[in-house]
């Protein structure tokens, strides 16, 4: 495996790097930098990888000088966990490690490789920032996930533009004949009662998803904007609380008792648990029922993916339930002196749920 590094990453590994080398394949190939996430840091924090043949990010956070000591195990296991999170066959990650070989550190002259490494070091960045504080001293391997659900490569031509994370699986699945994807996931229907009817979400979702991303998946499938607090609740058979989970530390100072979900997965809880209840607003108090439908042991397509949808969404801070009968009633009657107010308030809420929301598909988040 060839790294070629960046003159600030370079500098700070040494002199010892390879000028002339043998060309390699690309998908064998990556392009490194080392960059900061805080303006307050003095050090530099994240270090970022672009493989050079499908551009596909790996970005490890919380790395620092003394740390790059151990830099190749530490890139290889990145790669590993990188992919293996987004849930691609073992199989695959296990054999391209093997016919990657030996990390090799060279210096960076392609200029090209060098600007896509800068672009995903602050698309990372950015994730980072969204997610951790700053403050704690937290180190994530795979925070590039993320940037690889973005669209890049077209400048001006939609139809030429990709997905990172496809082109890497498209590449590896070729190169090794193995189904792309093989892990473990769960069939979830999620259901929000709001008196007049049910709105229902029936989801996919891999059993190693954090409670972190599956509220974020939540909040696409619902439309909610993310204004609010949340948790999520385990219940047992007959409905008793098993667990609050939350996603804050502040959270924990109004409820001692309340789990600090952190990293917490759904397959820590399920298939043992088969029911939990995801409140968003504790305002509004949006109770959302989750129900444990099918548990896939080797699933083969990619996911988060929406099954089934009924039922149209609520528009934000609308006064919980009866709020929402109140204000369902006034935008089913234009005739209503409240209806003119009402409706440039809800912007472009519409009473039913829309076509392209009741189509099946991938969740992007």
């Amino acid at each position: 495996m060839q790294i070629a590094l960046t003159k600030k990453l370079a500098d700070v590994m040494g002199d010892d790097l390879s000028l002339l080398h043998e060309v390699v394949d690309p998908l064998f190939s990556w392009t490194a930098n080392w960059t900061k996430v805080w303006d307050n840091r003095r050090a530099e924090d994240m270090l970022v990888l672009v493989n050079n043949g499908t551009r596909f990010v790996v970005a490890i956070y919380q790395v620092k000088r003394k740390d790059l000591k151990n830099v190749a195990e530490m890139i290889k296991t990145a790669i590993s966990n990188t992919l293996l999170l987004m849930n691609l066959n073992p199989g695959i990650v296990e054999e391209y490690l093997q016919r990657a070989g030996e990390v090799e550190f060279i210096r960076n002259r392609n200029r090209q490789a060098a600007a896509w490494v800068t672009k995903a070091g602050h698309d990372c960045a950015f994730y980072v920032g969204r997610v951790y504080n700053g403050v704690d001293k937290v180190f994530d391997d795979t925070i590039g996930a993320a940037a690889n659900r973005r669209f890049i490569g077209f400048s001006g031509n939609y139809s030429e533009g990709f997905y990172p994370y496809n082109a890497m699986f498209n590449e590896l699945s070729k190169l090794t004949g193995k189904q792309t994807y093989k892990y473990r996931a769960f069939e979830l229907l999620i259901t929000l009662d709001l008196d007049l009817y049910k709105a229902t979400r029936k989801i996919i979702v891999p059993a190693n998803m954090e409670f972190a991303k599956l509220h974020v998946v939540l909040q696409s499938i619902f439309g909610w904007k993310n204004y609010h607090l949340y948790d999520f609740v385990i219940e047992d058979g007959f409905g008793m609380p098993i667990v609050r989970l939350v996603p804050f530390e502040e959270d924990l100072e109004y409820d001692e008792n309340a789990t600090l979900m952190n990293k917490l997965t759904l397959s820590e809880f399920m298939p043992d648990y088969k029911q939990m209840i995801y409140t968003y607003d504790m305002g509004d108090y949006w109770q959302h029922n989750i129900e444990l439908l099918q548990v896939y042991p080797d699933y083969d397509k990619e996911s988060p993916y929406l099954l089934e949808a009924s039922g149209q969404t609520p528009p934000e801070d609308v006064g919980g339930v009866g709020g929402f009968m109140d204000f369902h009633q006034i935008m089913l009657n234009p005739g209503n002196p409240e209806y003119d107010e009402m409706k440039k308030w809800a912007g472009y809420w519409e009473p039913e749920l829309s076509d392209w929301r009741k189509r099946p598909r991938l969740i992007h988040v």
